[in-house]
């Protein structure tokens, strides 16, 4: 096919984009929908994806943690199988010898609670309170905006006193210091004092968003929580010592602590960034089939659509097919000329839609207040699909014009 050629396909096809303005933009319309919901998901699991990251490497890559069992979905604390309750649940004592090893910079017990807090009848939704030691932030990131962390005194005494992140702070107390002030977590009074601003994470639900930090020992004493799911040993390795090491270091300490004799399978997991990772990958692995397997259907649509616009234009142009043919026209060429226009209908399409996804994609970064950018590879594929589409869709069109016979296409009426 000469150059010449595809230039005036893509003018023939302009031109009848022009001529049947309204009918090609229903056409293209699945198209669009299709391109821009593959940009915006894609826009989303990538900010997700890095905030996460960025979330691991505050913790630090070499960051580890012992859990009871390592499960990716939670566990029913009320139904455990026979092969977890077996299993001890971690304890203060264990996190204390670990951090007496030459191997360990910092170890400690971590507990998730689920609470509302309250003051003066203003009350927040569900919120994560951690119950943790004054090394909160040097694991989890933020800053303190006010007040301080936990004495050692309040740490091994469990003292009745809280941490606040200053948004669930800003609404229960408005524009009045929370420091020194009391606010009711599940029927408990807690002194306020001091604010800390955690990192944005928008991985988070909102029944996960974090509201507080109080003593471990506080929580222990004066709350129920998840022994399974909610309760673990963070564990960061000294600077220079491999997180290989280091594990291996724990889990001797840990059998030895725990009269495990050789050949006894360990009774405790230990997890890695590594892991958490991995598990994170597959669940928005998951997230963007589905999401394809979506999109698909609306570039499904948009596919058929351009078939039957292109069979109409087909019939409506027969005498023009007939006119190019006893001109010299090929069957190629013609056949050429239809596929030119068909992915030029979707390649519209698919511009379009990257527009629209791109928008979506800054309105995503506004609304939920984090880093949405639009992957690039997302771009490329989208308009490599689009034209797919036209050139798939529009064979079937196309064959049928390359296949009229020019004696008869000259008599249509």
């Amino acid at each position: 096919m000469k150059l010449h050629s595809v230039s005036e396909g893509w003018l023939i096809a302009l031109d009848q984009l022009r001529a049947n303005k309204l009918r090609s933009a229903l056409t293209i319309l699945g198209v669009v929908i299709g391109v821009a919901t593959v940009m915006a998901m894609a826009s989303i699991v990538q900010g997700i994806r890095d905030q996460i990251i960025n979330t691991i490497e505050v913790a630090g890559p070499t960051t580890f943690y012992v859990v009871r069992v390592f499960s990716q979905t939670p566990l029913n604390p009320d139904a455990l199988p026979k092969e977890v309750r077996i299993r001890p649940v971690v304890k203060a004592e264990e996190a204390e010898a670990i951090a007496q090893l030459p191997e360990i910079r910092y170890s400690g017990i971590w507990v998730q609670l689920f609470q509302k807090m309250e003051y003066q009848g203003t009350r927040t939704q569900i919120m994560t309170q951690f119950g943790a030691d004054d090394h909160y932030m040097e694991i989890q990131g933020g800053q303190l905006l006010g007040g301080r962390f936990f004495s050692p005194a309040e740490l091994n005494g469990g003292a009745p006193v809280i941490v606040l992140e200053h948004k669930p702070a800003e609404k229960l107390f408005g524009r009045v210091n929370p420091l020194g002030r009391y606010v009711r977590l599940a029927g408990k009074s807690l002194r306020v004092i001091g604010l800390y601003q955690n990192p944005d994470n928008i991985f988070q639900p909102p029944s996960q968003e974090i509201g507080a930090i109080l003593p471990f020992e506080t929580a222990r004493r004066f709350y129920r929580y998840d022994e399974t799911n909610a309760l673990w040993l963070v564990v960061k390795p000294k600077g220079g010592v491999a997180v290989t090491q280091a594990m291996d270091a724990v889990t001797v300490q840990l059998r030895r602590m725990r009269g495990l004799r050789p050949g006894d399978p360990d009774t405790f997991d230990l997890i890695t960034q590594d892991q958490i990772l991995d598990v994170f990958n597959k669940l928005t692995g998951a997230f963007f089939l589905v999401m394809l397997v979506l999109s698909s259907v609306a570039l499904l649509v948009g596919g058929i659509g351009v078939m039957a616009i292109m069979m109409v234009s087909v019939t409506d142009r027969t005498r023009e097919i007939g006119v190019r043919k006893a001109m010299g026209a090929t069957r190629r060429e013609i056949l050429w000329q239809f596929l030119v226009e068909a992915a030029t209908l979707t390649l519209m399409g698919g511009v379009l839609g990257i527009l629209l996804g791109l928008s979506m994609g800054e309105l995503l970064k506004a609304a939920l207040q984090f880093e949405a950018r639009v992957p690039v590879w997302s771009a490329v594929v989208a308009c490599a699909v689009s034209i797919a589409i036209g050139l798939i869709f529009g064979v079937v069109p196309a064959g049928r014009a390359a296949k009229l016979d020019p004696v008869e296409a000259l008599r249509y009426e």
